[in-house]
């Protein structure tokens, strides 16, 4: 038998002899063998730590960003191979969809969050924390790459979504990955990783890929390294409590499959499109991918008056899905993704048996088109009814890991929210309904069980993703029985792996370390006006002290009359005894006006090619007829911005970069100056324009 090898240490390498066969899920027929008897475990993390570790951690998150934007791009170009072999595991199209373009678009997501990060190999958390009376002592916090591995162990239901997802993140973080994914549907991923190898889009020792068993690979990890795992609750609480994980403190991200919860609102009646979207939504998540998603919805909750219309309405919905083959004509749902997951499914369905009945399907006796029933791992749609979710408990912690689902009725929100929780933590419930009202009842109620929360309303509905869609901006994991972990999560998912260190010093010691200005710095004054340079000369720090203007009276008046803004602060009659202020006091806007008027270079054309936002303005004191007020205009950050050209657009072809500025509006008579402050953003032309 043909042995489907690993990519580890650099080579594709084979393990001593076959461990595990694998089947087609539709006709049965070997595809291979893999084995990972015979690999060094602790030498595999140890190249992944070097030799891909040393080279990601040198890149800057931009260059990060752009090397998983490629990888994308490669993918898609390929992905016609995968759709073919994806079929094996059983897969539909829809199905595969949703496992390879799905994961593909982790890659993209990702990528784009270079924008929210510095062209820089680490990151800078936050706003610095001054801790001195006279400025100059302050706190601030970086994020640099762990130097470790992250360690995947994935499930067989996603064989790739399962890794890109994962990837996307430790790689844009600057950590290497060795994905160890279920031996079922392995051979899915071996492909891929054979494209992305060979691509050389990224750095070697970036990816390994281990087949087979995981044997003593927890064994060899350290701090430094992050291990997730996505799968079954016991075997992920075996895997965490080793002891090489709990003596070093390594973090661990655990996501199990849960009992995932959809709640039908009290108003959501038969007559509205709420109704429909929920028998839609019940059923496939039942039949996409066979049930077998770590998401899909396994309890279904509908006002008890409403039990038998959505028992019928479901059973109709279900009776119109073809089973067999993907590549048959009409076909909905396919197979399992292996007879031993037939076995374990209806050893599930059995003992759910035993609490509440079976309303629709008969895992015996049910068609298949385009394949043999017996030969290929096929299993039906079962919905069950229990009619006492109290005293009949099993469906809250027993799971039918596929086309298995329990319809329960609930009184009230409140009764809804105690079962939805019942489930002893989850990945993602959701609730249906018309009532903003009732969504926020149930929100606020079940948030604490429940890792995400999807509203499904008639408005909403048709660009959905739907209850069982992870998305990679946002967090996807759960508490409780769904392991307690986070994956994705956009930012948040890339900083668990950086490492949080909180640095100390001079404003110009912090400033030269995390490559922002930190206010109080010293600034480096040139001749030359800063919006003179190009993008390619300014430095972190370049500044600019203007001259002082005097604000009169006048200039309050006729800003008033300009803007129409004549809040009675702002005017000479009023009278003051009792408010906040002694005297007319000028607009905020308008020192911010008077403040561009200072350090705008208006006389010359120049490498500015527009501002487009201020940040974080504010004003710290008032300013009084007569205040001299001058500007100290600092450099604060760089920041790279790729050009998307449009075709026969010129404007869209000018390279740029992002240049912040911070400008701080100071009263040169007053004890304490400082009477406002902001953050400009431009956008600045380089001087390479090729």
């Amino acid at each position: 038998m043909q042995e489907i090898k690993s990519y580890i240490q650099g080579e594709w390498r084979s393990g001593e002899g076959v461990e595990t066969e694998l089947f087609n899920a539709i006709t049965g027929e070997k595809i291979g063998g893999v084995s990972s008897k015979g690999f060094d475990f602790n030498e595999i993390l140890k190249y992944g730590r070097t030799t891909g570790g040393e080279k990601l951690r040198k890149m800057t998150f931009h260059e990060r960003g752009r090397m998983l934007k490629a990888l994308a791009l490669y993918l898609l170009d390929n992905k016609k191979k995968y759709y073919k072999i994806s079929a094996w595991t059983g897969a539909t199209k829809g199905d595969s969809w949703v496992d390879i373009e799905g994961g593909i678009g982790n890659l993209f997501a990702n990528a784009s969050l270079r924008r929210q990060f510095p062209d820089l190999p680490y990151y800078v958390d936050g706003d610095a924390a001054p801790l001195s009376k006279k400025g100059t002592f302050i706190g601030h916090h970086i994020m640099v790459p762990k130097e470790g591995v992250a360690v995947h162990i994935n499930a067989f239901n996603f064989p790739i979504w399962g890794m890109l997802e994962k990837i996307a993140v430790n790689l844009m973080a600057g950590v290497p990955a060795v994905v160890k994914p279920s031996s079922v549907t392995s051979y899915l991923t071996q492909a891929m990783v054979e494209d992305i190898i060979a691509s050389k889009i990224l750095p070697e020792g970036s990816l390994q890929l281990i087949l087979g068993s995981a044997r003593e690979l927890i064994n060899h990890v350290t701090s430094s390294d992050v291990v997730s795992f996505t799968g079954s609750a016991s075997t992920g609480l075996k895997l965490k409590s080793n002891p090489v994980i709990t003596e070093n403190n390594v973090p661990f991200n655990l996501e199990a499959d849960s009992l995932n919860a959809i709640v039908l609102g009290k108003k959501a009646t038969p007559d509205t499109a709420e109704f429909k979207i929920f028998v839609k939504e019940v059923v496939r998540e039942m039949t996409t991918k066979a049930g077998q998603k770590c998401t899909a919805i396994r309890r279904a909750f509908v006002p008890e008056e409403l039990m038998d219309a959505a028992q019928a309405a479901i059973s109709e919905r279900l009776s119109t899905t073809i089973i067999g083959d993907p590549s048959a004509e009409g076909v909905r749902m396919g197979a399992l993704a292996s007879a031993d997951q037939v076995k374990e499914v209806r050893e599930k369905v059995e003992e759910l048996s035993k609490s509440q009945k079976i309303v629709y399907g008969d895992m015996d006796e049910f068609d298949v088109t385009g394949a043999e029933k017996h030969v290929g791992a096929f299993f039906p749609p079962i919905l069950f009814r229990n009619d006492a979710p109290f005293e009949q408990i099993d469906v809250h912690s027993i799971e039918a890991f596929g086309p298995v689902s329990t319809l329960m009725p609930y009184k009230t929100i409140e009764e809804a929210i105690e079962l939805t929780k019942m489930g002893q933590g989850s990945l993602v419930s959701s609730i249906v309904t018309p009532d903003n009202d009732e969504a926020t009842q149930y929100v606020l109620g079940a948030a604490s069980m429940n890792g995400r929360i999807l509203v499904l309303n008639e408005e909403c509905a048709r660009e959905s993703t739907g209850h069982g869609s992870p998305l990679p901006l946002l967090t996807h994991g759960g508490p409780g029985r769904a392991g307690g972990g986070e994956e994705m999560g956009g930012k948040r998912g890339i900083m668990h792996y950086l490492q949080r260190t909180a640095i100390q010093g001079h404003p110009t010691t912090i400033t030269a370390i995390t490559q922002v200005y930190q206010q109080g710095a010293q600034g480096n004054i040139t001749d030359e006006h800063p919006f003179k340079k190009y993008f390619e000369e300014l430095n972190v720090g370049d500044q600019l002290i203007t001259e002082a203007r005097e604000i009169t009276a006048d200039d309050i008046d006729q800003f008033a009359a300009l803007s129409g803004d004549n809040f009675y602060a702002h005017k000479r009659d009023t009278n003051f005894e009792g408010t906040m202020f002694d005297e007319q006091v000028a607009h905020g806007y308008f020192l911010m006006s008077a403040t561009a008027g200072l350090f705008v270079d208006s006389y010359d054309m120049n490498p500015v090619l527009l501002n487009y936002g201020i940040d974080n303005l504010r004003f710290t004191k008032p300013v009084y007829a007569g205040a001299k007020m001058h500007v100290r205009f600092t450099c604060k950050e760089i920041i790279p911005n790729d050009v998307t050209e449009k075709e026969d657009d010129p404007k869209t072809k000018i390279k740029r970069g992002i240049v912040k500025w911070f400008v701080e509006m100071l009263d040169e008579d007053a004890e304490e100056p400082l009477v406002g402050f902001a953050t400009i953003l431009t956008m600045v032309k380089k001087k390479d324009q090729n």
